[in-house]
């Protein structure tokens, strides 16, 4: 066993990105079929049923529909013109269909036994009439009520299956609106005067027995109220004279607080200070301004003699003499402002005490006087409260009698009258069929996406990458056959030297020239694409030897055409020598050792000491050694052989097998110490999915048109053509 395996390094784990619009385009060509099915079904039903579905004919009736008015104007109010009221029409709506409009047009046109007639199954005159209720509900699905557009009008819109009887049933149900609108109003007016005139007796005798009690109060309090009004009068008189009184009162406390709030300041400061606030807090002073101006003068004059002259000097003696006669005025001026403001004091305090016993005796006088008279009054707020309600509902019943009286405008005018239509309306069949094109693409589309979504296999480059992080070796194409048949210039070929080129650069350990390829499941093409990458190397000069180990189900001798008798089984269980057991090829770079027969003994053969010593003296015979291998989930052949070569190679069918399986499959090599090189997407359908143009469709269309044409171009002979193909078809013979 090799122990000088190397690590391929793995890519980095990516987010799962979104779809891009070439991928939606991708599945839609996938599933091309299923949407083209699914769109034909559906629009050759909708078809079919189109044309199936007996024929209705439709007539529209529009009308003016307006709330209740008068031609007059109403008592005792002004008629105010009426608005678009959505909430008024849509309850005009469910008006026209309700019962009370239908039932009369079903009784008055015998629906039942036309919907009998034309609406059963089994249709016929002798047919009985559906019943009422039944009749209603199937007028009403066949009843369309609208606005007319951009209008405020109403449409009344009916089906039938008859175009005479669609324009009756639309005019009857107009006429039986009518009907019903004014019959309503007559009936609420009736019933709404009948509901007044028993208030108006029930109030008019209870405004009788209030008056008695008034009368009787009034006598008992002997209150002078001939009218009825003047002891309110005379309340409210008091009650202003007590209001006047407060606010005196109000005025008297503000002066004292203020004047006396000012002695007090006054009172506290210093002669000097007293001087100052007094020209402040008494700017109506006059003569103490004066005196001050007197006194800065004398004292300036006497500042002016100091420069020049002494203290006893006349001059100076007597501007002397002056200040002190005026600081003396002062002195007396500010004692007598000071004795003013204490007598205004003393007389706002008296004001103020005054003015609060005349308010509280006012106020004694009004209680007294409410007292007295509180139940009069009560009594009589009572009557007069019912004298209004008397008077208005009187007021309403002569307005709802005179109304009743009045014309009225018609509530509901028929603007246009339902006409037999020419053409039947339903069903609309280029409608139906464009509806069912839509839904016929749209469920095709959305069912393939539906069975993408279910399909776990592997699709993409993309998810083998992003679900197994491994790298992709090659992707295969469809229908590929045997290379050592088709020769180097097969447009196959160029797929596997692309592999074969991606297997060479991937191995880290240029010794390692052993290489399986393994697969989760059977048919995925792990056999094709082992011989077929054993014949490219070969082709460009390696010695190959290509070893079939699918013990179990070989199938490498059927692509050589060679007897499958003899082989790997007989060299390990030591019936025959290894040079006895390999084949040549016609391709003299490859050799091939077969199967050969396994014994029912025999199964484990593979996981043993021969076959690793096997697998030595073959990477010392030859460049490289290729071993099939059977499917990896079922048999443990695959592992054993996985642990023992250098390299593996998963094969993964495109749309097969579930993306969990595939996953499974390298997680088997790696448990076994394998070395897993990459993955080889098998069996790509390159004319559909054009996903897979850009990794491997170029080389295709480039060389499939090369012909025996180009040989000959080249300077071979046409000889060439059948030598290459029956090169490979010769017997072939041990090697040694």
């Amino acid at each position: 066993m090799n122990t000088s395996k190397t690590t391929i390094p793995q890519p980095a784990t990516t987010a799962e990105s979104q779809l891009h619009f070439l991928d939606y385009w991708r599945i839609i060509r996938i599933r091309k079929t299923v949407i083209l099915a699914v769109f034909l079904l559906v629009v050759l039903t909708t078809t079919a049923v189109t044309f199936v579905l007996p024929q209705s004919y439709s007539s529209t009736a529009r009308i003016a529909v307006e709330k209740d008015t008068t031609d007059i104007e109403p008592l005792g109010r002004s008629q105010v013109q009426g608005q678009y009221d959505p909430y008024f029409i849509n309850t005009e709506f469910e008006k026209i269909q309700s019962k009370s409009v239908l039932y009369p047009v079903i009784e008055l046109l015998n629906l039942g036994t036309h919907y009998a007639t034309n609406y059963s199954s089994g249709q016929g005159p002798d047919q009985k009439a559906w019943p009422k209720s039944e009749t209603y509900t199937m007028l009403r699905r066949n009843v369309e009520v609208r606005l007319s557009r951009n209008t405020s009008l109403i449409e009344i819109r009916v089906f039938d299956r008859e175009r005479d009887t669609a324009a009756l049933i639309a005019n009857q149900i107009v006429k039986q609106y009518k009907r019903w609108r004014e019959s309503e109003k007559l009936t609420n007016s009736a019933a709404g005067i009948e509901v007044l005139s028993n208030k108006l007796v029930q109030i008019t005798t209870q405004v009788q027995a209030l008056q008695t009690n008034v009368d009787e109060l009034r006598s008992k309090h002997s209150i002078a109220d001939s009218a009825a009004e003047t002891p309110v009068y005379q309340v409210s008189l008091e009650r202003e004279k007590v209001s006047a009184l407060a606010q005196e009162l109000t005025r008297a406390e503000s002066e004292f607080v203020f004047y006396d709030t000012k002695l007090n300041e006054l009172t506290k400061l210093s002669r000097i200070d007293l001087r100052k606030a007094v020209l402040t807090a008494l700017p109506a002073e006059q003569q103490l301004p004066q005196l001050m101006s007197e006194l800065a003068l004398a004292e300036q004059t006497l500042a002016r003699f100091h420069v020049d002259l002494t203290d006893e000097h006349p001059d100076v003696r007597r501007a002397t003499a002056l200040i002190d006669r005026v600081n003396q005025q002062i002195e007396d001026r500010l004692d007598g402002i000071l004795a003013g403001l204490t007598n205004q004091v003393v007389s706002l305090k008296a004001r103020r005490d005054q003015l609060q016993k005349a308010v509280d005796v006012a106020k004694l006088e009004v209680a007294e006087e409410a007292q007295r008279s509180g139940e009069y009054f009560r009594v009589k707020r009572d009557l007069e409260n019912n004298q209004k309600i008397r008077d208005a509902i009187l007021l309403r019943t002569l307005q709802e009698e005179v109304d009743m009286a009045l014309p009225k405008a018609s509530m509901v005018q028929i603007v246009d009258q339902a006409e037999a239509s020419l053409r039947a309306v339903r069903p609309n069949i280029p409608l139906n069929i464009v509806l069912g094109a839509v839904v016929g693409l749209v469920m095709g589309v959305g069912l393939a996406f539906f069975i993408e979504y279910l399909d776990t296999s592997v699709k993409t480059i993309d998810d083998v990458e992003r679900a197994l992080q491994a790298p992709v070796l090659g992707v295969i194409p469809q229908n590929v056959g045997n290379l050592l048949k088709e020769g180097p210039e097969s447009p196959h070929a160029e797929a596997y030297r692309v592999l074969r080129t991606n297997v060479l650069f991937s191995r880290k350990d240029p010794t390692a020239n052993t290489l399986t390829a393994v697969s989760g499941g059977a048919g995925e093409g792990k056999s094709t694409t082992i011989f077929n990458l054993a014949t490219v190397f070969s082709q460009s000069g390696q010695r190959v030897l290509v070893v079939d180990s699918d013990l179990r189900r070989p199938s490498l001798h059927k692509f050589l055409g060679v007897s499958n008798t003899i082989g790997l089984t007989n060299y390990l269980l030591k019936q025959n020598t290894l040079e006895e057991v390999i084949q040549t090829t016609s391709n003299a770079n490859m050799d091939f050792l077969a199967s050969g027969k396994l014994p029912s003994s025999s199964l484990g053969i593979l996981n043993s000491a021969r076959m690793r010593e096997f697998i030595q003296d073959a990477k010392r015979r030859y460049d490289f050694v290729f071993f099939d291998s059977p499917p990896i989930m079922g048999v443990s052949d695959a592992s054993i052989l996985a642990s023992m070569v250098d390299l593996s190679i998963l094969v993964v069918q495109y749309r097969k097998y579930p993306q969990a399986m595939t996953i499974r499959s390298k997680q088997m090599v790696e448990k076994v110490g394998g070395t897993m090189l990459g993955v080889v997407l098998n069996n790509i359908n390159i004319s559909q999915d054009s996903y897979y143009y850009y990794y491997s469709g170029y080389y295709y269309d480039y060389y499939s048109k090369y012909d025996y044409d180009d040989y000959k171009h080249h300077g071979e002979s046409e000889s060439a053509k059948p030598a290459a193909d029956n090169a490979v078809s010769a017997d072939l013979k041990p090697k040694y």
